[in-house]
C-alpha cells in the first residue's frame, strides 16, 4: 500500500487501485481488496477472485473499488462479491468467504496465476530429453514386450509413479517448497496455501507434457513399426490397442528421462516457468532476506 500511494504521489492520482497475483492475508484470514479511503488506494489480490471468468471478475472488482473510493465512506459498504466488509482505521479490510470454499477459490486463483501451461515450452531440455527417451523406446522390442504385457492397473501405476517422479524432482531439484521462519499457525497456513499452489501448478504442466508425450510416441509408431516385426516379437498381432498402450507405456518411461533430463535446467528457468512474476519476486526477496540473516 506504501508503494501505491507513492506512486499516486508522484503521478498526482486522485484514485489508484492495484492488481497483484499474490495471495494476500490479514488476521490469518485471506484478503480479497484492502481500501483506504483517506488517500483514495485499492489493493485487489487477483487470486481471490478464483480461477474461473478472471477478467470478467476482476473488471466488476476494479470498478466497485473505483465506486468504493469515489463515493462515501460508510461501514455498510459493499464489496466484490462474496466478500465480507471489515474496517479497520482508514482501511476497509475485505474478505474472501472463509471456509474450504474460500480456500479452494484462492488456491485456484493461484494456480491460474501461475499459469501452469507455460511449463512446457519452459522446460525445453527435459522436453528434449523425454522425446529422446520416447523415440529409443518406441523402437525398442523390450519396451514391445513390456508394453504387450502390462494390465491397464499397472499402465495406470506407471503414468502416476512416472508423473509424481517428474512434479517431485522439478520442486526438490529447484527448491520450489516454501518454509516458513515463522512458527505461528497462521505461517503454516500460507507455508500450505503456496506449497499445495506449487505442487498443481507443477501437476498441471507435468500432465500436460504427458498426453503431449502420448500423442507424439503414438503418431512415431504409427510411422516406424513394422507389423511383422512386431508380431514376431510379441507374439500378438498389432492392432490399434497395441498402439494406445505402447505409447501410453512409452509415455510414463520419456516422462521418467524428462525428470532426469530436467537437472541440466537451471533453478531461475525451472521457477520461471513454474510461477508467476510477483511469484518469482516474492521468493528472491525472501532468499535475499534469509541470506542476510546472521548464522547461528
Amino acid at each position: 500500500m506504501r508503494r501505491i500511494m507513492d506512486r499516486g504521489s508522484a503521478e498526482n492520482w486522485d484514485i489508484v487501485v492495484a492488481l497483484t497475483d499474490l495471495p494476500l492475508h490479514s488476521q490469518g484470514r485471506r484478503l480479497a481488496v484492502n481500501l483506504n479511503h483517506a488517500h483514495g488506494l485499492a489493493l485487489l489480490s487477483l487470486p481471490s477472485l478464483g480461477g474461473l471468468r478472471l477478467q470478467t471478475r476482476a473488471r466488476r472488482a476494479v470498478e466497485e473499488a473505483v465506486l468504493g473510493l469515489a463515493g462515501p465512506h460508510t461501514t455498510g459498504a459493499e464489496g466484490p462479491p462474496r466478500s465480507q466488509p471489515l474496517e479497520k482505521g482508514t482501511d476497509d479490510l475485505r474478505y474472501v468467504v472463509s471456509g474450504p470454499r474460500g480456500y479452494l477459490r484462492v488456491l485456484l486463483g493461484m494456480v491460474r496465476a501461475n499459469r501452469p501451461w507455460r511449463l512446457v515450452p519452459g522446460l525445453s531440455k527435459a522436453l528434449a530429453a523425454a522425446l529422446a527417451t520416447g523415440a529409443v523406446a518406441t523402437v525398442n522390442s523390450t519396451v514391445w514386450i513390456l508394453a504387450a504385457s502390462l494390465s491397464t492397473p499397472r499402465l495406470v501405476i506407471a503414468m502416476v509413479g512416472s508423473v509424481a517422479l517428474m512434479i517431485g524432482w522439478l520442486i526438490v531439484d529447484a527448491d520450489l517448497w516454501h518454509r516458513s521462519a515463522e512458527s505461528s499457525p497462521e505461517a503454516r497456513q500460507r507455508a500450505r496455501l503456496y506449497n499445495t499452489s506449487t505442487v498443481m501448478t507443477v501437476g498441471i504442466g507435468v500432465l500436460v507434457c504427458y498426453v503431449g508425450l502420448m500423442v507424439i510416441n503414438w503418431v512415431w509408431a504409427l510411422f516406424i513399426l513394422n507389423d511383422q516385426v512386431f508380431a514376431s516379437a510379441t507374439r500378438s498381432p498389432l492392432h490399434a490397442e497395441e498402439y494406445w498402450t505402447l505409447s501410453w507405456f512409452v509415455a510414463s518411461v520419456a516422462t521418467v528421462g524428462g525428470a532426469l533430463g530436467s537437472g541440466l535446467e537451471s533453478d531461475e528457468a525451472i521457477r520461471a516457468a513454474a510461477y508467476s512474476k510477483r511469484e518469482q519476486e516474492r521468493r528472491r526477496t525472501l532468499q535475499d532476506d534469509h541470506g542476510d540473516q546472521p548464522s547461528k
